[in-house]
């Protein structure tokens, strides 16, 4: 199995501050790993520098077999955890410029994700609540044809009514093969669909590998050990 991910002594400091310190990781490609940690662990300083948003950090990092460049955002398809589309734009305009930018977008995978969540796309962002413009969001990202999808906190502001609908689109939705990298503070929610775990504790890894070889070794779920490994 080839990796999609490898990081090699990867360091990141705010000033004085250390954010990511010398961390060695690897990814296989064909997974969705679930990326966790407690809130400023490192996570999101991460994943930009996966997507390509951050580049002054030492140590090195290659996405599928090369460094954050042109060729690896053609590639990674990368959901922020903030809203950054624009309030006056339609759901239509939305995807017109993610199918103008990224020749990989799949226009007949979105509308029919619009219809399934019952997304008008007439409809201003708006005039959308938090949670129906994270939904279009996810979608548009998700109707790459990525390598490497790459989602921070997709489920923060979804009712837990939606939540299940939502990691069923994503494990449908993304391509055989690929790699969803997916960082969330809600376990419970979505340890059924991980194949691999990055437990990350302030900049360093605490503990990664196959999730089921991880629940079986210590006797419990992952949202359990987590909340072990990190309770106050």
């Amino acid at each position: 199995m080839s990796d999609i991910v490898v990081t090699q002594d990867l360091t990141k400091s705010y000033g004085i501050r250390p954010v990511l310190q010398q961390m060695n990781l690897r990814i296989p490609a064909g997974r969705i790993v679930g990326l966790l940690g407690p809130n400023g662990c490192g996570k999101t300083t991460f994943m930009k520098i996966l997507a390509g948003l951050t580049s002054d950090y030492t140590g090195a990092v290659y996405i599928d077999g090369q460094a954050p460049g042109v060729y690896t955002k053609s590639i990674v398809s990368y959901l922020p955890e903030k809203t950054y589309l624009r309030d006056g734009m339609r759901v239509w305009d939305a995807m017109s410029l993610f199918a103008d930018f990224y020749a990989d977008f799949d226009w007949n995978k979105a509308v029919e994700l619009l219809d399934q969540f019952q997304l008008p796309g007439s409809m201003k962002l708006k005039y959308m609540s938090k949670g129906m413009q994270e939904k279009v969001q996810l979608i548009l990202v998700m109707c790459r044809n990525a390598k490497l999808y790459i989602l921070d906190e997709p489920l923060s502001g979804v009712d837990p009514a939606a939540r299940s609908v939502i990691l069923d689109t994503i494990i449908r939705s993304y391509n055989p093969g690929s790699t969803v990298l997916l960082s969330t503070h809600l376990i419970y929610d979505v340890e059924r669909i991980l194949d691999d775990i990055i437990m990350m504790g302030y900049g360093q890894i605490v503990m990664a590998g196959e999730a089921d070889a991880i629940r079986q070794q210590n006797g419990r779920s992952i949202d359990q050990l987590f909340r072990e490994v990190f309770r106050c």
